[in-house]
């Protein structure tokens, strides 16, 4: 076994690493840009290094760096983890020159299944059964000669980006140019192949555990049908759609997958399954590294796979048979991410004021989150994740749901309550699961309106810190928050609020209120408050609550009389500026672009006007709704 292993990743999976090689007794080295210098795998690493100021490109994709802070610290192996470099073949050779051992696949495995084309043609000629298409350069023939629907994807790519699904053949050119444009900014490479489409199919994902010495095992399947924009957002294993027969064939398909290509280590087949004929499934891709719902394998296996990565890479052989895999229970999985389901799921940011993460009897949270962590905009949003398990599917599922209730995340906005919801719907509790079951439903499971009980909970803490200190003597009637007035009926207090729009509330219920925390009962559910920076949570869900003055918000109506300030939907990075104040804009002109993890999010003119404030410049960082320009309507249109 490895004495030191370098972490080559950041958050969650950085510190789930750690914890394996710490239990191994191997030491850790973390790495980290400026903008992760006091982050949680920093502190529980054994040593860190920092790689570089704060962009990606100039920290954690950076080889030399990577390489340099190996051989500097000792390190004998690296770890990629997943994301950043961990399915890049130039790395994993690089690594090799520099006398350090990949913990993954050989680079050559790793290059032959990022090649989509190629991985296909690939496992083909083994006898693993693959989704009919076609490539450049016959894409466009290949399409029609398959008939709509078809689904275009890039070669080189992966997580949905540059999918396009093509259901009116006569768009078909003006579709393929859009992929390619897609392709070749996120992934450099704008080559395309095109599959059937398969309506309402389920996603099933086969892990594979391969040795050195020609020893190769499935670990059972995973469903990860619930996806939202082609990203998973909740993963279980067993799946429900298997029987044994058909887990069997999927699993001797996804090893013959992995043989193929030479394949060591941990790595997972991917298959897309017609939900009304499971037998019929059909290779989509390898995915050559950990994946990010690896935990729900090792609940129901009983394996570490993060510590038979190490053991594989350094030479051990399997001491396991086929035979003696057993998938005991059920296990599932959420994403929490850094987003607002309730403003389209864009990106948030923030510093973490207050954290509870769920534990206890059968619930696991890989997480990197601690209090203080801040959340930017330049890395991926997800921020941990949740897993429960029992010995059944209905157990797991409630035990999921129970602990996503008691995640706070106060100073970032989750997607905690969305998936708390999502996990409540009756097609995923009857395990009635397709890829495309949460875009349908996803309506009905965003929470666009506050609860009255926030706004309550927020003036009752209110009300509290106004109560007088009393202690033990007399005790001045008029310091007390009664309502009382001289000669008049008494009159509640009231607060002025806002989350979105303003509103005015009388406390009730019960408090208990401690220096920054506050715990508020109402109606028998309990509201976390961060009392100094007024953020709420309930059941996942959190809410910004913010004092609200009438007086000086009317003051600024008057001053801004019919002109629209143009705010950041989402914390992040102003890109493109396209105007300057004075200039005349038209409605909907598109004025500036911000970005944040990996998205752009174009602003536009609310109406015809001139640009009477601009507050930024390309880069410019932003909070979210932070103002970025006013536009002052034209004279004609205010009159």
């Amino acid at each position: 076994m490895f004495d030191t292993v370098l972490v080559a990743n950041r958050g969650e999976i950085a510190v789930r690493v750690i914890r394996t090689l710490r239990s191994l007794g191997v030491r850790s080295v973390a790495v980290y840009s400026d903008a992760d210098a006091d982050a949680r795998h920093v502190r529980e690493a054994d040593t860190a290094v920092r790689i570089g100021p704060a962009p990606a490109g100039e920290s954690y994709l950076s080889v030399q760096r990577l390489l340099a802070a190996a051989v500097r610290t000792g390190a004998r192996a690296v770890h990629p983890g997943y994301g950043f470099l961990a399915e890049n073949a130039g790395f994993a050779r690089a690594c090799a020159e520099a006398g350090l051992v990949f913990i993954g696949p050989p680079a050559d495995a790793i290059a032959l299944m990022g090649d989509k084309i190629r991985a296909k043609e690939t496992v083909q000629q083994a006898g693993v059964p693959v989704v009919p298409g076609g490539r450049d350069p016959e894409l466009a023939d290949a399409a029609r000669e398959l008939g709509a629907p078809v689904l275009l994807k890039p070669s080189a790519g992966g997580g949905g980006k540059g999918m396009r699904l093509v259901r009116d053949l006569t768009l078909l050119d003006e579709e393929i140019a859009a992929a390619r444009r897609e392709a070749r900014a996120s992934f450099g490479d704008d080559t395309l192949l095109v599959e059937r489409w398969i309506d309402r199919p389920r996603h099933i994902e086969i892990q594979v555990l391969a040795d050195g010495h020609g020893h190769v095992v499935h670990l059972g399947e995973r469903e990860c049908s619930l996806q939202r924009r082609h990203q998973k957002v909740i993963e279980e294993a067993p799946s429900v759609l298997l029987d044994e027969e058909t887990r069997a064939a999927m699993g001797a398909a996804a090893v013959q997958a992995a043989r193929s290509c030479g394949y060591v280590g941990a790595g997972t087949v991917e298959f897309i399954v017609p939900g009304a004929d499971p037998s019929s499934y059909h290779f989509m891709e390898m995915n050559t590294r950990l994946q990010v719902e690896h935990p729900v394998t090792e609940l129901v296996t009983g394996l570490d796979l993060v510590e038979w990565q190490l053991r594989v890479a350094a030479g051990e052989r399997l001491p396991f048979s086929q035979d003696d895999i057993t998938l005991t229970g059920h296990a599932v999985e959420a994403r929490i991410c850094a987003e607002d389901p309730a403003r389209g799921f864009l990106p948030t940011g923030g510093t973490v004021l207050l954290l509870d993460e769920p534990s206890g009897d059968g619930v696991r949270t890989d997480s990197g989150l601690g209090e203080g962590t801040e959340v930017g905009s330049r890395y991926d949003p997800m921020l941990s994740k949740v897993i429960a398990y029992g010995p059944d599917r209905a157990t797991a599922l409630r035990k999921l749901r129970a602990a996503l209730a008691d995640t706070v995340t106060l100073g970032v906005q989750t997607n905690a309550g969305f998936l708390r919801r999502l996990l409540a719907h009756p097609a995923v509790v009857a395990g009635e699961l397709d890829t495309g079951l949460v875009e349908r439903v996803v309506d009905d499971l965003v929470a666009t309106d506050v609860p009255d009980e926030v706004y309550e909970a927020a003036a009752a803490v209110r009300l509290a810190a106004l109560e007088p200190v009393v202690d033990g003597g007399w005790t001045d009637p008029f310091s007390v928050p009664s309502g009382w007035r001289l000669g008049g009926t008494p009159r509640p207090v009231a607060f002025h609020l806002r989350v979105q729009d303003p509103v005015e509330y009388v406390p009730r219920g019960t408090h208990t209120v401690s220096a920054d925390r506050v715990s508020v009962t109402l109606d028998g559910v309990r509201h976390t408050f961060h009392r100094a920076a007024d953020w709420i949570g309930r059941d996942g869900d959190a809410w910004h609550v913010r004092d609200h003055d009438p007086v000086a918000a009317a003051l600024s109506r008057t001053v801004h009389a019919g002109a629209d300030s143009l705010t950041a939907p989402m914390p992040g990075t102003v890109t493109v500026v396209k105007v300057a104040v004075g200039d005349e804009v038209t409605a909907g002109q598109s004025l500036l672009v911000v970005e944040a993890m990996k998205m752009e999010h174009v602003i536009s003119a609310p109406h015809a006007g001139t640009v009477a404030e601009l507050d930024v410049q390309p880069g410019t960082t932003v909070a979210m709704d932070q103002v970025l320009a006013v536009i002052a309507p034209r004279e004609e249109e205010t009159a």
